[in-house]
């Protein structure tokens, strides 16, 4: 049996298929950086991948994100008789059920390892003292936070942080900086991704209340990364300091 030969327009599912099923991926996104050294065709960003440079290289399957990749390019993908898998993932559990689906599609007969590790990891993850409540900017210019249902909101409320907007009616509100100060939260966490938030970029926006700088990869990625996310940030959050 041939093996399914798969684009990827979703990073982590890049990292996931590549250590899952070896030599099944052909292409992948610009921004697809895990496993490192991965040597497949590049086909553009997730918002604007190549459409035509996907087409030419015939895969049996695409798998796409409804979040990261937009509908217009998933239609054309469909439009030119290609198979397109889209995941939906706002929770931990949904994460999880759908690695299990993109990977039985790009014909993984067994359950990998790290699937397995990475559910037991989130079974019991760092314990927290008390419930936190933060900001979670995800953008500057504009500010864009966490708002509701999101999959990284869904991590932080297992590692005992609450993120302010839950309860937004949007999933990524914009909110003008002097609004999040005012909201008092216990704590503002930076993520490196989308935006590249760091020490010198980010905590000056908020004197006086503790800043957690954070591995974007391990807060919105599902795939490999999730066996050690719940250390990586749990560590990262006990370690936030003004």
């Amino acid at each position: 049996m041939s093996p399914v030969r798969v684009v990827s327009l979703v990073p982590s599912l890049t990292e996931a298929v590549a250590v899952s099923a070896p030599g099944a991926l052909v292409a992948a996104t610009d921004w697809c950086t895990h496993p490192a050294g991965l040597d497949v065709a590049r086909v553009g960003g997730t918002k604007n991948p190549a459409v035509d440079r996907v087409t030419a290289l015939a895969p049996d399957l695409v798998i796409a994100n409804e979040e990261e990749n937009r509908q217009p390019d998933l239609d054309a993908l469909r439009a030119a008789g290609l198979d397109v898998l889209v995941t939906h993932v706002r929770t931990l559990p949904q994460a999880f059920g759908e690695l299990d689906r993109v990977l039985s599609a790009c014909g993984v007969r067994t359950r990998p390892r790290w699937l397995d590790e990475a559910e037991a990891a989130w079974e019991a993850p760092p314990e927290s003292d008390e419930v936190r409540t933060a900001v979670v900017p995800v953008w500057r210019r504009p500010w864009m936070v966490l708002g509701r249902d999101t999959f990284a909101g869904d991590l932080l409320a297992r590692l005992g942080v609450r993120t302010l907007y839950a309860d937004h009616a949007e999933r990524y509100p914009r909110v003008p900086l002097d609004a999040l100060r005012a909201a008092r939260p216990d704590l503002v966490v930076l993520p490196d991704e989308p935006y590249r938030f760091t020490a010198d970029d980010g905590p000056e926006a908020f004197p006086g209340i503790p800043c957690a700088l954070l591995s974007g990869r391990h807060l919105t990625w599902y795939g490999p990364s999730l066996t050690e996310a719940p250390e990586v940030l749990g560590r990262a959050v006990r370690a936030a300091h003004v």
